[in-house]
């Protein structure tokens, strides 16, 4: 995993919940590419079609509120975001997102300093975010090494994978 994560931003305001990232009628759909392609519908449906491999969501508090279901990290992943930064989530999502290997990082005070299409610049290792476009820099509070390891191996599956090679 890169420890400096560059992308475009997309920002959203509070209490986005997994029915505006996946909408529930979409939920026979099973295939992670064709998942990817209705992210964040709900609440943008130009989203997908302006977002790029490594992009960023920003957002004010309780992102990913709503239900238990996986498949909203899932279309996130799917869909190339890099990184969700938010001043708080959906307690559920936040545990979903790092499981599914999706950077899902607190930073109170970022809301309202960034606009959509903003450059931002995030170092990993040191939980920095920079708005490129700007030039403002946040402090975001830093994921526990647990965490870190989960999401170096693209998910708690993989890395339990490894460590069961291990044994």
């Amino acid at each position: 995993m890169e420890t400096i994560l560059k992308g475009k931003a997309f920002v959203y305001g509070a209490n986005i919940d997994t029915d505006q990232i996946y909408p529930a009628p979409l939920l026979t759909i099973t295939d992670a590419d064709k998942v990817g392609q209705h992210a964040m519908e709900g609440v943008d449906p130009a989203f997908v079609q302006e977002c790029q491999p490594g992009d960023m969501i920003v957002a004010s508090t309780n992102f990913g509120c709503g239900s238990s279901r996986e498949h909203a990290a899932v279309t996130l992943k799917a869909a190339g975001v890099s990184a969700v930064i938010a001043a708080s989530f959906g307690r559920i999502f936040y545990r979903n997102a790092i499981n599914l290997g999706l950077l899902a990082i607190v930073c109170k005070d970022i809301h309202g300093h960034v606009k959509r299409g903003d450059r931002l610049s995030l170092d990993v290792a040191t939980s920095t975010i920079v708005n490129e476009s700007t030039g403002e820099t946040f402090q975001a509070e830093p994921l526990s090494e647990y965490m870190m390891d989960i999401i170096r191996h693209g998910g708690i599956k993989p890395m339990m994978r490894a460590m069961a090679g291990k044994i």
